[in-house]
């Protein structure tokens, strides 16, 4: 395996390497080193050397464990004791809940009640205390975290998280310290906040484009505007996109390390699933799809010859979405 470079360019501004490097060291073994995978399909349609990340095969489905578990490593004596809480639609309740039964603390999530009935049954399976809701998800859960003196454990917007959803970039310039374009989806921001960090760190020539859907853009209205927005309404229903409002760190992130957001609507996702199921034999879900999307609909300007990491960031699939989609 290949090594990045010994000495990288500057520490980053908001998550500093050292961080990065440390959630490395501490989730090492606790978490799947997940494989990349080339895609002559893909690689042929793009014009480009397309690599997949595949943290669908991450414990528990996505890349969600890695910050979880660097954050509750980082948590008081006092804090444990006294559990955790959280809001999700899905992918971070699953992580949260299973990270804290594996360390011998208790979790309760707060999930909407429209969240997949798979993801609320894994949930409660890895021991989380469910809590569904027809209301506010962020309202209920500090409410929640004040009656019971629960520890929060934000889904994206605590450098603790990103540092260790950073682990994914870092990974990447590890096995593929050639690559010139990294693409991940953008929910609340985690993901592609670490993974921005830590590229660019060791190769600040590297591209890192996000992927929103057009019918929930709120960072890339938010780097519009200049500052954090909270969308009136979302038109998506895809759990690990459909955000109204990002982080404050991570809009500063993105706003600073990625290079590009594009978007594209959830039909155009749904058909990038059933693209990667028909040529790369992969299940993967709507916001993990959404990078492969954007590449085949010509959003990713990625010059001949290039290589290019799409980040595959989980595949729990909600199969009730795909009923009645057709691959053209």
């Amino acid at each position: 395996m290949t090594q990045p470079p010994t000495v990288p360019a500057e520490p980053v501004a908001l998550v500093e390497l050292s961080a990065l490097l440390d959630a490395q060291r501490a989730i090492n073994g606790r978490v799947h080193r997940t494989p990349v995978m080339g895609s002559t399909f893909l690689s042929d349609r793009a014009g480009a050397r397309v690599v997949l990340k595949l943290e669908l095969f991450q414990k528990t489905g996505s890349f969600k464990p890695r910050g979880v578990l660097n954050t509750l490593r980082q948590l008081s004596p006092d804090e444990k004791e006294r559990g955790v809480i959280s809001l999700s639609a899905g992918n971070h309740a699953q992580a949260l809940a299973w990270g804290a039964t594996a360390t011998g603390i208790r979790s309760t999530i707060v999930m909407p009640a429209t969240a997949p009935r798979s993801k609320i049954d894994a949930t409660r399976g890895y021991g989380g205390d469910v809590v569904l809701t027809d209301g506010d998800l962020l309202g209920t859960c500090l409410t929640l975290q004040r009656e019971r003196a629960l520890t929060l454990v934000h889904p994206f917007d605590d450098p603790r998280v990103i540092a260790g959803q950073g682990t994914v970039g870092l990974e990447i310039m590890q096995d593929w310290p050639e690559v010139d374009v990294v693409v991940a989806p953008i929910g609340g921001g985690g993901l592609i906040s670490g993974v921005s960090m830590a590229v660019k760190a060791f190769k600040p020539s590297v591209r890192v484009i996000g992927v929103e859907s057009s019918g929930a853009p709120g960072m890339h209205d938010s780097v519009a505007a200049g500052h954090v927005i909270t969308l009136d309404t979302v038109d998506c229903i895809i759990d690990g996109l459909r955000v109204k409002r990002v982080g404050e760190t991570t809009f500063e992130v993105v706003r600073q390390f990625v290079d590009e957001i594009v978007t594209l609507p959830d039909e155009q996702i749904f058909q990038a699933m059933l693209w990667i199921m028909s040529h790369a034999k992969l299940v993967v879900e709507g916001a993990a799809a959404s990078p492969v999307g954007a590449l085949l609909q010509g959003l990713v300007k990625a010059p001949r010859g290039s290589k290019v990491v799409c980040i595959l960031s989980g595949g729990n699939v909600n199969l009730d979405q795909l009923k009645g989609l057709r691959w053209n």
